[in-house]
């Protein structure tokens, strides 16, 4: 608003915020930080957890630093784009999600003392991006190479990402299973393996321990037969899988079909019945003993797939009939007339069996299955659910290192090494950029002095040795272990994490820093209020006549 002639001028609607300059930034910069500390504590494998109940009043306990983004109703925009980078990282990578945000946060704390020196945001912008391309250099120079077959390393870095959760007490056979499924569904294209791991399908009941948490070499699907009547377990099953409904079609015209007499009526239901049969009789010929349908299965189709012993289950996801494919070698049919031999895919064992009240269908048995199934057990909801998070994460990481081949040491090892390096750098570079290099340097230390402080130790004292540790020559895999509080070589201790979660934390926590910093302006609309309709005239007015 400005004073034109005595009367004001209003620009923006009524109601409108503005931030300029320097507020805007102190503002943003706040707003990102406070998201950084609410996930700090959860880092490391002596971090703490987060209870966070939504307005359901549902809950979920967790450590994972995207999954506590995403349940927090975040409102502040710069706050919105610290939620991006965990998102991004989990998307990428699957791990180090906690690590990304905190980096951000802490480049914009650092960038904030730089601001408070009079030095420019593009300058710092600037510097931060110098910084963090020369990060990746830095990073793919004191990577170790990783490969297929190298099973006990592949289980270390599973470890790693696993523990910290509420998996540790079975991360041994949890990181077993990640490896395994991960190297199963893993295909070789040009000399280099590509891992999609949306073909490892997780399955998640509550019950039991985690120990007794499995691998199928197959799948377990979360459905049950389809007719009491049908067999509960066939051995050396052929599978067909059909993406058409085994019932009779509708019209796709409007029409209207007139029965005067029983005869019409009886007429009517034996044909269609007799189309039902057909259906049936068509599966039976092929050979198939299973059939897996992603649509319906008319109760008369069941009725005559039972009497043919045949195991039937209905209304499959898409993505469950992608891993069938792959698993039993099968091919999904579109028409029940196109259904062949040829077309069948084959298990050694299909059975319903019930997990903890509920009916599942294993497909076990699969000769060379390329995709594969995982079933999480617990003691309760929230541990599963906690379990299935770090199973996730332990088969991203693994998926990283094969795809990759190059891994780091954890436990702060390679934020040490690189802000040694970087500030070596900085001199070479000389300008205000140099301070802004810096401070990117200062600020990936967060990463150890983070580990160290959730363990209850002192952070100066650790970083002060770690410093020293990595100045001689054979310091660069030097880290923290939190257990006994003393640095030791991390690769040696078996702390190892895929290049591309450090990479990508470092490229995710940068660029959302340096957008952050170049925003000097915020204009804000005023939020539109909800107001509920109007009643009918007079209610609720008060001295009306009677």
């Amino acid at each position: 608003m400005s004073a034109l002639g005595g009367r004001p001028v209003l620009v923006l609607p009524e109601g409108t915020r503005r931030l300029v300059g320097r507020d805007a930034q102190r503002m943003n910069i706040i707003a990102a930080r406070v998201i950084a500390e609410a996930v700090r504590t959860t880092l490391g494998p002596r971090g703490m957890d987060k209870m966070l109940v939504d307005s359901l009043g549902d809950v979920v306990i967790t450590n994972d630093g995207k999954t506590i983004l995403d349940e927090m109703e975040v409102e502040h925009p710069a706050a919105k784009m610290m939620v991006e980078v965990a998102k991004t990282q989990d998307e990428e990578v699957g791990d180090g999600t906690t690590t990304a945000v905190v980096i951000a946060g802490e480049l914009l704390h650092k960038a904030e003392d730089l601001l408070d020196q009079a030095i420019h945001p593009t300058v710092i912008a600037a510097g931060y991006r110098i910084a963090a391309d020369k990060a990746q250099e830095i990073l793919d120079g004191i990577a170790e190479k990783v490969g297929f077959g190298d099973d006990e390393l592949l289980k270390n870095i599973a470890i790693t990402s696993i523990t910290g959760k509420k998996a540790e007490g079975a991360r041994d056979k949890l990181a077993d299973l990640a490896v395994k499924s991960v190297k199963q569904i893993a295909d070789k294209t040009d000399g280099k393996y590509v891992v999609d791991i949306d073909y490892i399908g997780i399955e998640k009941k509550q019950g039991g321990s985690t120990d007794e948490s499995q691998l199928i070499s197959g799948l377990v699907i979360d459905k049950e037969r389809a007719h009491p009547g049908m067999p509960k377990r066939v051995k050396n099953a052929k599978i067909a899988l059909l993406d058409c409904a085994l019932e009779v079609k509708k019209t796709e015209t409007d029409a209207e079909i007139r029965v005067t007499r029983p005869e019409q009526l009886r007429a009517f239901l034996e044909e269609e019945e007799s189309m039902l049969r057909k259906m049936a009789d068509k599966v039976v010929a092929t050979g198939a003993n299973v059939v897996f349908c992603q649509k319906g299965i008319d109760d008369i189709a069941q009725h005559y797939l039972a009497k043919a012993n045949i195991y039937a289950a209905r209304r499959l996801k898409k993505s469950d009939m992608d891993k069938l494919v792959r698993a039993t070698g099968g091919k999904v049919i579109t028409s029940i007339e196109d259904l062949a031999a040829s077309d069948l895919g084959a298990a050694g064992l299909v059975e319903e069996r019930k997990i903890a009240d509920e009916k599942m269908t294993f497909v076990e048995g699969c000769r060379d299955p390329r995709a594969i199934g995982i079933l999480i057990r617990g003691g309760t909801e929230h541990v599963v659910d906690e379990v299935e998070r770090g199973v996730h994460d332990g088969i991203c990481v693994v998926a990283a290192a094969i795809e990759d081949g190059k891994v780091v040491a954890g436990g702060g090892a390679p934020e040490i090494e690189l802000a040694k390096q970087m500030r070596e750098y900085a001199e070479t570079v000389g300008g205000r950029e140099a301070l802004a290099i810096n401070a990117f340097a200062d600020a990936v230390e967060i990463v150890p002095r983070t580990l160290a402080e959730n363990a209850g130790l002192d952070s100066i004292d650790m970083l002060v040795d770690l410093r020293a540790r990595h100045e001689k020559p054979d310091g660069k895999n030097i880290g923290l272990n939190v257990y006994e509080g003393k640095v030791m070589d991390m690769l040696k201790m078996g702390v190892i994490e895929p290049l591309r979660t450090k990479t990508q934390a470092i490229k995710s926590a940068s660029e959302a820093a340096v957008m952050i910093l170049r925003i000097d302006d915020v204009i804000a609309a005023a939020k539109k209020e909800f107001r509920p309709p109007a009643g009918p005239p007079g209610e609720g007015e008060e001295g009306g006549e009677e």
